[in-house]
């Protein structure tokens, strides 16, 4: 059964066929995190968050896993769809990712909270939960103890709005983005989406780890001698990018089973921004749900899609699907030069679109502020920290171009080549 949430009250349905819910003894069982040997691009001394980090590691690596089998179910069937109250789809793996995700950082690190940004309300009395349940045991850690339902759904709401209050003193905190782009998760295999998980203390991003299980590998800068291996792998795209703070940004290609020995399969990548620093030779990313036209860049600058061919006057706009963080993941990995998001008068952003992103920006060489310059101030929602404010909108650059793009945002000016 399909399941439409127009109102909180008010539940109507739609048919549809999930698969089948596989029986327990046949799921595939991934080994305690534990048992997994460093899984880090760099020693693990020279990280103070290294527990914390390998941990993110391993659960992001098993959520991407949950979507991909996810997704497969929903390419062959009509279903496993919710509709939140703001229309924005929610779907099985969305909230099975936050369980998961719940679930381990809390056996490991029970001390630390979850801002998330899914609670369990609209699914406790749909037909989804057993599915649910079953898509975070057949990748959840533990063997000893069957997961429940009640400990999924009490999973899901640890990351909760009000599940806790952090107060007025910043605090370490996870910080969750499910699924960043549920609407290409929902499209199709060249749609992007992210899985996203932050670290903050004192009101600073310390590491961060995003996976996107569709993300094309550029083959450009291979070597020859690895070019047949990416070839081959190729048949399962994705990446996992992960930062410290000190430690850089670095890409790994997902493993294609997440298994004891998948982190030895692949390997890690120092990913730096572009060195670009004429606004009209940059690679330009912003949402679907804004236009060039509507930016004060394009009082100087048309945009095309052309990549090779831009004339004078133009610069290059690159499609890339939902969300921002994978966005964020083309500025770190030096595929796009810039960044722009433009906020309505008074809205505010999710913490969760953009924690993950600004450390592997920030580590990659690149820059994050506001329209004035200044940077995203997470700890603005004092109790919460599920809410940052930019004034005019977040810029994310390569850092050689950011004030030139602050002074045209501001200006409008065309002089800045």
């Amino acid at each position: 059964m399909a399941v439409f949430l127009p109102s909180a009250s008010r539940i109507s349905t739609v048919r549809f066929n999930l698969p089948p819910r596989s029986p327990a003894h046949v799921r595939r069982r991934l080994l305690p995190f534990g048992c997994l040997g460093s899984s880090l691009p760099f020693p693990a001394h020279d990280a103070k968050y290294h527990r914390e980090l390998e941990a993110a590691i391993d659960v992001v690596e098993r959520a991407c896993r949950l979507c991909v089998d996810v997704k497969k179910a929903l390419l062959s069937s009509d279903g496993g769809i919710l509709e939140k109250t703001d229309q924005t789809p929610v779907t099985v793996a969305d909230f099975g990712v936050q369980a998961l995700v719940s679930l381990e950082l809390g056996n490991l690190f029970p001390s630390i909270p979850l801002v998330a940004e899914e609670d369990s309300a609209s699914i406790r009395s749909t037909d989804l939960v057993g599915y649910i349940v079953d898509a975070v045991t057949d990748k959840a850690s533990s063997e000893d103890h069957p997961l429940t339902t009640n400990a999924v759904l009490e999973a899901i709401d640890r990351g909760g709005e009000n599940e806790f209050s952090i107060g007025a003193q910043p605090a370490s905190y996870w910080v969750l983005d499910p699924i960043d782009g549920t609407r290409g998760f929902l499209k199709g295999s060249e749609s992007l989406y992210v899985v996203g998980l932050a670290l903050v203390v004192g009101g600073e991003v310390v590491l961060g780890a995003m996976g996107c299980p569709n993300w094309q590998q550029d083959l450009s800068n291979v070597t020859n001698d690895r070019l047949q291996e990416y070839e081959i792998s190729n048949a399962r795209p994705g990446i996992i990018m992960v930062s410290h703070v000190g430690c850089g940004t670095w890409t790994k290609r997902l493993p294609p089973l997440l298994s004891n020995t998948s982190a030895k399969e692949a390997y890690w990548t120092r990913c730096f921004v572009d060195g670009l620093s004429a606004v009209h030779e940059a690679r330009f990313c912003i949402p679907e749900s804004q236009t060039w036209e509507k930016l004060p860049l394009s009082t100087s600058f048309k945009a095309t899609k052309e990549t090779d061919t831009p004339r004078e006057g133009e610069v290059v706009l690159l499609p890339t699907c939902c969300g921002s963080l994978c966005k964020y993941m083309m500025v770190a990995s030096g595929r796009a030069s810039v960044f722009i998001l433009r906020e309505r008068t008074r809205t505010s952003s999710k913490a969760w679109d953009h924690a993950v992103g600004m450390i592997c920006v920030h580590e990659a060489g690149g820059k994050v502020t506001d329209w004035e310059g200044s940077q995203i101030d997470l700890a603005a929602d004092a109790t919460e920290r599920r809410i940052v404010f930019p004034k005019g909108g977040i810029i994310v650059s390569n850092g050689k171009l950011h004030k030139k793009i602050l002074d045209m945002t501001s200006s409008g000016s065309s002089s800045l080549l």
